[in-house]
C-alpha cells in the first residue's frame, strides 16, 4: 500500500474510533465518517464492506492487537502469580488511560449485539488473543496456586474490575479529585489476587477441556 493510501486509511480508523468515543457506537455511520475524513463514502466502501466490517477490523486489528501488545510487555508465563497479575494490570491501565477511544470500543465489544453477532458469523474465537495470559492462568491453576475456573470466568474475575476502574478514572477526570491512582489500582489488584488464591493446604485437580 502506498504511503498516501496508508495514511488515509489510518486517518479513517482514527476518526471512526473518535466518533464512537464522542457520540456512541450507534451514531457512527459511513456517511458521517466520510464527511469527517473529507472523502467520498465510496472511498470507505472500497476497504470496508459495511459498518459491521469496519467495526470488526477496528476492534480486532486496531484495538485488541495494540491492547494485547501493551498488556504483555515484559510479561512471562512462569512469573509468580501475584507479580504477573500486577504487571498485567499496570500495563493495561497505562495503555487504556492514554487511549480512551480504544477503551470505549473495548467496552462496546463486551456488550454490543452487533460485534457479538459478527464474531459468531465469522467464527472469530475470543481465545485467539491473550494466549500468553491464558497459558499463565492454566499453569497457576495446575500448580494449585489459584482456584480453577473456565477461561471466560477468569477473564471476568481478573479484568472486568480493571475495566470498571478505568471507567472510573475517566469519570473522575472531570471531578475535583482523581480517586483511581496507581496506588489505588494496585490495592484493588491485590484484592482480586487474594480472592483467586488457594490457601496453602488446598489442592485441586485441573482437567482443561481441549480447544
Amino acid at each position: 500500500m502506498r504511503p498516501k493510501n496508508l495514511a488515509k486509511e489510518e486517518a479513517i480508523r482514527s476518526l471512526a474510533l473518535q466518533i464512537i468515543a464522542d457520540e456512541g457506537l450507534e451514531n457512527l455511520t459511513m456517511q458521517k465518517l466520510a464527511m469527517a475524513a473529507n472523502i467520498s463514502p465510496r472511498t470507505i466502501y472500497i476497504k470496508y464492506e459495511n459498518k459491521e466490517d469496519l467495526l470488526i477490523k477496528l476492534f480486532i486489528g486496531e484495538v485488541l492487537d495494540a491492547y494485547e501488545k501493551a498488556m504483555i510487555g515484559n510479561f512471562r508465563v512462569h512469573m509468580d502469580f501475584a507479580e504477573g497479575v500486577r504487571l498485567l494490570w499496570s500495563n493495561a491501565f497505562s495503555y487504556l488511560k492514554n487511549n480512551r477511544p480504544a477503551f470505549i470500543l473495548i467496552q462496546y465489544g463486551k456488550s454490543s449485539p452487533l460485534l457479538n453477532n459478527a464474531y459468531r458469523q465469522r467464527n472469530i474465537r475470543h481465545d485467539t488473543h491473550f494466549t500468553l495470559v491464558h497459558e499463565f492462568l492454566k499453569i497457576n491453576a495446575s500448580r494449585g496456586v489459584i482456584k480453577y475456573f473456565p477461561m471466560d470466568i477468569y477473564r471476568s474475575l481478573l479484568f472486568s474490575p480493571l475495566l470498571d476502574l478505568v471507567n472510573e478514572y475517566f469519570d473522575h477526570q472531570s471531578r475535583r479529585r482523581q480517586i483511581v491512582t496507581k496506588n489505588m489500582l494496585m490495592e484493588c489488584c491485590d484484592a482480586v489476587i487474594k480472592g483467586l488464591h488457594l490457601s496453602s493446604n488446598q489442592t485441586i485437580d485441573v482437567n482443561y477441556p481441549k480447544a
